[in-house]
Formats: structure tokens, C-alpha cells, sequence
């Protein structure tokens, strides 16, 4: 009900033929480019505040551009880029379009290597010159490199710390400007490297730059550059002299796919957009695995390279649940199980009573849980058949097997999420007043006083669409209790690495345990936690601990959820309310290769993790003043 935003996600395409091959065998030199709008366009789900592509050329004389980028802001800059791109073509005749010749020659984005970016941030930081790729240009065509990114790395403080002591210089205090920085001061060590060599061999003038060109190894550069990054990441880059490379963090928090034919190499962050972009089935598609880079030469040859050692793989379970597209397989089998888990949590609290209750979802990120949901509750109801006409002994009566078998589980649209209320305009009540109009019921949809009304969503962060939308316009129907389900458990912690969460007075979850402790004079253990935390400031990342698990451990979560109805039921309602949510066993049940559970558990896989969680409780205690201690 409420929508998180996720980092980024990136698409990255080699051509591994000439340009005019893709002109003779498609009709067009603009294959790449096509393809590259296909992946973003599929995966406008990870990103709308801003997009943007790089190109690299492979074949341009000294003196001619060979790296072109594009960027713009705003939920429509996918389509703005690409329009962008396509008005260096429209002076162009017909034929001149199709003269490959020509087109290498003296158009801009005719080239080889692409990479796309969209846009989620999660620092708050707007503006295009945050938009990716970034750039860093040099007069060598091997050491221009171009940045794109799904990531967010804890640790930019230390990393910003020591490369400004080793006399580097970066343009802004953010993780991709000093990852940026980072990478390039490596390319430059080695083509210097490589430079010295070819000296070495006798070589001069511009049989150095081939030598370097054709010698350069990134795998040796993403080695270097990357050992201290601290953080969830699937990094893309381009060179001028035309390496593509795509890098994923050795804890495999970020997804990355990969597949490649005789035709073109690409990678994306999610599996189903490059069988739909390519027409390939799930099978022949490579996950990216945790530590590892695709990395591509000049010359096109492909090869995968372990740039750092595997850590504890704790993939992110909030991609499955939620944020990627539900087309792919597994996702699709996970996100039903997740709803066919959550059962006999509602069964109970609908005290069995299936033949009075409504089940429905909102939102529709929530559907394939629901599904999952409607499969688990058939099958406890034709158990509950089979009983029954057990019950009516060897000679039921015709009107008693109807009453049996006519009996259904009753899935409804209830909620409908009308339109996007430009809510900014009000302020105060008004503006709550036009956020509880933000859905549409489904009027005559429940029998009032008689039925329940279970809404299934995939997640619930700060409970404020239920307070101010949801919950009020279900209490209309009339329901006699409202069971809000979530298909994941209790979100208790900020991510840290890739996905816009709130500060910690914003979780309901942190609230409800919060108010529990002050309302059984438990109010030390705010002040432990507190004074635990403050203990540790300046102690190396790798020593601490997350001592906010301590806020919640005096609870249940049976508890905590019933505090969080208190919180989030606005008064007047007169329905019953009562949250049911997603055991952590139950998360792991139907997601077991994705155990990355820290928005959860606490258990951040990650010591930067650990580091910002406790700077947030602080920053709780002494800025937010939420709780004064």
C-alpha cells in the first residue's frame, strides 16, 4: 500500500558484430539501441526519478567523439532520452540512415557498447547531475570511463577519508562520484602499466595505444578498486577504448543477469526482462554470482573473472517479494507460496469462518501473493469438503452434496487505487482528508455486520496509507473485522543498500516497541540502547553490534502487531482490526536462496550495515527528539 523505492536498475549491451551486419540481417544499425530502450522500458519498475545511456564507438579517428550519454529527469526520462538520441537523426536522408558508412562515421550513439541507468534515489540527492552514467574524460581513449550503478555503499566516509589522503580529489561527497574517482585513478595505474610494457617492446606513437588498447585488463582494475566497497552493488561501466564490465558485490545483495549468443552480449538486473527483450528462454540466462564480473574486451570476447572472494551470500529477499518483476519463474512461485503460507495465521484469525469472508489485495504488487493465498485457502476448504460428505455417510441426498460442494472462497476486487491525488496542494487536514480518497471500494462487495475483509499486500513500513487511506474506506463496506495481511514480515530496520527506507521514528513497527516499553516502564531500555550505541562510535565498523535488536526483544510479535492496530486504526472505525503478518520461518520457507532478511531480523550481512543502524538510533535519540531520554 505504501511504495518503496528501490535504488536503480541497469542494462548493459555489447555488440559482438560490425554494425552493418545488424543493418543487412534487421533492417537497421540501431539494433543495439532498440534493445537497450526494450530493457530499460521493462524495467521502469527499479526506477522514475531519472534515466540515462552511455555509447562508446570502437571505430573513430582521432579528433571524432566516440563516447556520447544522455540523461533526464522525471518518470518520463526513458522516452525522453531515446528521443533525444533519435533527433541527431532526423536531418538525416533515408538512405544516409542506412549507409553504416556514413552513419559510423558522423553520428552520435552509432556505436558498439551501451549501458542504461534508471534512477531511484535513496539519498534524497536530486537533480541531473546526479542522474547516471557519470564520466571521467582524458585525452588517452583508454582511461575515459563511464559509471553506472544499482548500489549503495555504507562505508563512503572511510573510503571519501583515505583517497582524499592519498592526494585524490572528488568532485562530490557521494558514493558513485568517489567510486568513480576510485575506478579511474585504477584504469590510469594500468594503462600506465601497460604503457611501460609496450615501451618496453620497442613500441611508439600509436603502436602504444593499440597495445594498450588490446592488453588492458579490467579485471585487474576492478580488483583494486573495489576490495573496500562495503555495500550492496551491480556496477556497469564502459571505456573509450571500448571494455564493457558489470561487477556484483560479493555478498550477492544485488541481482544482475547475463546472457550472450553469437550476436550480443547484454546484462540487466532482472532475468525476465532479457528473455522478453531477446526471446530467450529463463534457461539460457546466467545469474551474475556474488563477487563476479562479466567483463568484455575490444576484440568482443566474453569472459566471466572472480574479482573478490564470496562472502556470507545473503541475496536480497525484498527483491523477491516485491520489487522485481513478478514475470520471472521463481519470483512467481515464491511471491504464491509467500500467500499460501500466511493461511492458517488468517484462517485463525477469521475464527474459520471462510463461508463469511471476503478476501481481496491491494496493492497490485500484491497479487501474485493473493493468488498463492486463494490456492492455500481451496485446498484447506476441499479438505473441509471431503470431511463433511465423509460425515453425510454412503447415501447423501442431492440438496446435501450441493450445500457441500457449492460452498466457495469468496475473492473480490474490494479496493480499487483510482487516481494519483496530487495531495501536495493541501496542507494539514485537507490534506489527509484527500489522501483517504486515494481508493475506491467496491461497494455492495461484503454483506455489512456479517462478514470479514482480509486485504493481503506485500509489506507494511510506515502503516500511513492504511491510517489516512485504507482502513477507512474498508470500515465503509460495513466488514465486521478487517484483517490486514502482509506477506512479509514486520519491517523493523532501514536497508542501507539500495532501498529508500524511513528514518527509524517513521517504521510502525519501531513505534509500536517503542510505545510498548514506555507503557510497561521499560523506558531503560531505551537508555541502554542508547548508551550502547554511543559506546561504540569510533570503533572500527567490524567490532559493532546492533544493539536496536534489543528495542524488540521484550516482544512478541503478536504483541508488536497488536500495538501497531492501536497506532494505525484512525478513530471511528468501527470494525475490528487486526494485522496478521508473515513469520520470518515462513519468508525463508518460500524465498530459501535469498536469506538477506536484515530489514527483518537486524542481521545486516554487511559491518557498514551494522555502523549505520546504530548511527541511526542515535540520530533517533538526539536529532529526531522523538523519544526524550
Amino acid at each position: 500500500m505504501e511504495q518503496l523505492k528501490h535504488e536503480c536498475g541497469v542494462a548493459m549491451i555489447r555488440l559482438l558484430k560490425p554494425l552493418e551486419y545488424y543493418e543487412k540481417k534487421y533492417g537497421t544499425w540501431m539494433y543495439g539501441l532498440n534493445k537497450l530502450y526494450l530493457l530499460m522500458e521493462k524495467q521502469h519498475n527499479r526506477g522514475q526519478e531519472g534515466a540515462g545511456l552511455a555509447c562508446v564507438k570502437l571505430e573513430s579517428n582521432p579528433g571524432e567523439e566516440y563516447m556520447f550519454r544522455e540523461r533526464a529527469l522525471g518518470s518520463g526520462a526513458i522516452t525522453g532520452i531515446f528521443d533525444t538520441v533519435h533527433r541527431h537523426f532526423k536531418d538525416c536522408t533515408k538512405d544516409q540512415l542506412h549507409d553504416v558508412d556514413f552513419v559510423k562515421r558522423n553520428l552520435p550513439f552509432a556505436g558498439e557498447t551501451y549501458v542504461g541507468h534508471l534512477r531511484y534515489s535513496t539519498t534524497g540527492k536530486s537533480g541531473l547531475s546526479y542522474v547516471h552514467p557519470f564520466l571521467r574524460r582524458n585525452n588517452w581513449r583508454a582511461k575515459n570511463l563511464a559509471l553506472c550503478g544499482n548500489f549503495n555503499m555504507t562505508n563512503v566516509d572511510e573510503i571519501f577519508a583515505r583517497i582524499t589522503a592519498n592526494g585524490q580529489h572528488p568532485r562530490q561527497y557521494a558514493d558513485t562520484y568517489i567510486m568513480l574517482e576510485q575506478m579511474g585513478h585504477r584504469l590510469d595505474r594500468e594503462v600506465e602499466r601497460l604503457f611501460t610494457l609496450a615501451e618496453a617492446e620497442g613500441l611508439t606513437g600509436t603502436g602504444i595505444t593499440a597495445y594498450i588498447e588490446d592488453h588492458i585488463d579490467l579485471a585487474n582494475v576492478l580488483r583494486t578498486s573495489s576490495k573496500e566497497w562495503d555495500g550492496g552493488y551491480v556496477i556497469c561501466g564502459l571505456t573509450g577504448s571500448g571494455e564493457s564490465f558489470a561487477v556484483r558485490d560479493p555478498w550477492g545483495i544485488r541481482p544482475a543477469f547475463w546472457y550472450q549468443d553469437d550476436e550480443v552480449a547484454v546484462l540487466a538486473s532482472e532475468r525476465p526482462v532479457i528473455q522478453t527483450a531477446f526471446n530467450v528462454p529463463a534457461d539460457n540466462i546466467n545469474e551474475l554470482k556474488p563477487g563476479q564480473a562479466l567483463l568484455i574486451n575490444k576484440a568482443g570476447v566474453v569472459r566471466t573473472s572472480q574479482i573478490n572472494k564470496v562472502r556470507e551470500v545473503q541475496q536480497c529477499s525484498f527483491e523477491r517479494i516485491y520489487f522485481s518483476r513478478g514475470s520471472d519463474k521463481e519470483i512467481y512461485k515464491e511471491r504464491k507460496q509467500l500467500g499460501k503460507k500466511l493461511v492458517p495465521n488468517i484462517l485463525n484469525a477469521v475464527d474459520y469462518d471462510i463461508d463469511h469472508t471476503v478476501f481481496s489485495f491491494i496493492p497490485n504488487t500484491a497479487e501474485v501473493a493473493y493468488y498463492g493465498m486463494l490456492e492455500g485457502l481451496n485446498e484447506y476448504l476441499n479438505e473441509e469438503k471431503v470431511k463433511r460428505i465423509a460425515e453425510l455417510g454412503h447415501n447423501p441426498t442431492h440438496d446435501e452434496l450441493d450445500k457441500v460442494l457449492s460452498r466457495r472462497i469468496r475473492s473480490e476486487k474490494v479496493a480499487i487505487k483510482d487516481i494519483k491525488l496530487r495531495t501536495f496542494i493541501a496542507e494539514g487536514n485537507s490534506r489527509n482528508d484527500l489522501a483517504a480518497h486515494v481508493y475506491d471500494v467496491t461497494y455492495g462487495s461484503l454483506i455489512p455486520g456479517k462478514d470479514n475483509l482480509v486485504i493481503i499486500d506485500d509489506s507494511i513500513v510506515r502503516g500511513t496509507t492504511l491510517k489516512q487511506s485504507i482502513i477507512s474506506i474498508l470500515d465503509r463496506l460495513g466488514p465486521k473485522k478487517i484483517i490486514i495481511v502482509s506477506s512479509s514480515p514486520q519491517v523493523r530496520y532501514p536497508d542501507y543498500y539500495g532501498i529508500d527506507m524511513p528514518s527509524m521514528s517513521e517504521f510502525i513497527a519501531f513505534r509500536a516497541a517503542i510505545e510498548l516499553l514506555k507503557e510497561r516502564d521499560m523506558r531503560e531500555v531505551i537508555n541502554t540502547v542508547y548508551r550502547r550505541s554511543k559506546e561504540q562510535v569510533g570503533l572500527p565498523k567490524e567490532q559493532m553490534v546492533n544493539h536496536v535488536k534489543e528495542i524488540y526483544a521484550p516482544f512478541t510479535d503478536q504483541e508488536i502487531a497488536e500495538k501497531m492496530v492501536e497506532l494505525l486504526t484512525p478513530k471511528g472505525t468501527r470494525a475490528t482490526v487486526e494485522i496478521v503478518y508473515q513469520p520470518l520461518e515462513g519468508l525463508h520457507e518460500a524465498c530459501p536462496n535469498h536469506t538477506g532478511d536484515w530489514y527483518f531480523s537486524g542481521n545486516y550481512p554487511t559491518p557498514g550495515g551494522v555502523k549505520l543502524i546504530n548511527d541511526a538510533f542515535i540520530h533517533y535519540i538526539e536529532v529526531e527528539k522523538a523519544y526524550q531520554y
